[in-house]
């Protein structure tokens, strides 16, 4: 089985002047930058590139606006990318009111199971830093998926800002419900086969990770097996580079494929992001671009 995470950067489908189209891979919708809204349909035909190329069987996307959106760029995009269809595919509803949702497309049958409602006091965590009695404890959602022997936990967490010490108590506080939620799912976590995977907007250079609960023993961050100076995944125009996005691997996924090493792929990304690997033809400097994020790409053999 060959798994795929990749955040798309605001994937959303419009009606305008009667034609749908969808959103660029832009943070701000701002109707008077024409230039953005003419490079939009540059960008997604380039982030279909990127899931095409990855040839995943199952793709874990986050920042998809909604169901609608995804259906019509799995049916318009995805295929003249030279894509095989993924007939499989969910996009439930979360927390994040501009519609950053969690998504999911599958080359197999999967049961798909949002915990975008669960709530502190439901899961031990009432009164921990971060909460709030009677809100989510997810500021999106935590996307359980069951694919067989392997169960996914699809996660996009709390970015650092505007208050980032706000922001580190919420990415604690979402960490240590994802690790119960594991916990509550399996009778013995370290012996199951699962993943989480996604964006956990954690700074690297933190003094202490906020999402150190779902590491300290518990899972494996296999983005640890790719040379450290190439593990970056995100680039932000100010120059910024980081690497948020994950795949933390129970221990018994991890010792059952040693060798299993993610690919980053960066083909999409804009040209000013540097480093190495080749770009597709038609990237620009900044734009047009499939994401401001790469993708990883992990195989599992015999899965």
């Amino acid at each position: 089985m060959r798994v795929l995470t990749f955040n798309v950067q605001n994937l959303r489908l419009r009606r305008v002047g009667g034609h749908d189209r969808l959103d660029g891979a832009r943070d701000f919708d701002d109707p008077a930058d024409a230039l953005d809204r003419a490079l939009d349909f540059a960008d997604r035909r380039l982030t279909a590139a990127v899931l095409a190329r990855g040839d995943a069987d199952v793709c874990l996307l986050q920042e998809v606006f909604d169901r609608d959106s995804l259906d019509w760029f799995h049916d318009h995009l995805l295929s003249a990318a030279g894509a095989a269809p993924w007939p499989w595919r969910a996009c439930l509803p979360g927390n994040d009111g501009a519609g950053r949702d969690l998504a999911v497309m599958a080359r197999r049958p999967f049961a798909a199971i949002s915990h975008a409602r669960l709530l502190p006091e439901e899961i031990g965590l009432e009164g921990a830093p971060g909460t709030k009695p009677g809100r989510p404890v997810f500021c999106r959602d935590c996307l359980q998926v069951e694919l067989g022997a392997l169960v996914l936990f699809v996660v996009h967490f709390k970015a650092p800002w505007p208050d980032p010490e706000t922001a580190w108590a919420q990415r604690r506080a979402e960490a240590l419900a994802v690790r119960r939620l594991i916990a509550r799912r399996f009778d013995d976590p370290a012996a199951a086969l699962w993943l989480v995977a996604g964006d956990l907007n954690d700074p690297q250079h933190d003094t202490e990770r906020a999402v150190a609960p779902l590491l300290q023993g518990f899972s494996v961050d296999l983005a640890a097996r790719v040379p450290e100076g190439d593990r970056w995944t995100w680039w932000h125009e100010e120059g910024r580079r980081g690497n948020p996005d994950a795949l933390l691997a129970s221990p018994a996924l991890a010792a059952r494929w040693p060798l299993a090493v993610p690919q980053v792929v960066r083909a999409g990304m804009g040209r000013d992001a540097g480093g190495a690997g080749a770009r597709f033809e038609d990237v620009g400097a900044r734009r047009p671009h499939a994401s401001d994020h790469a993708a990883l790409v992990l195989d599992l053999p015999g899965l």
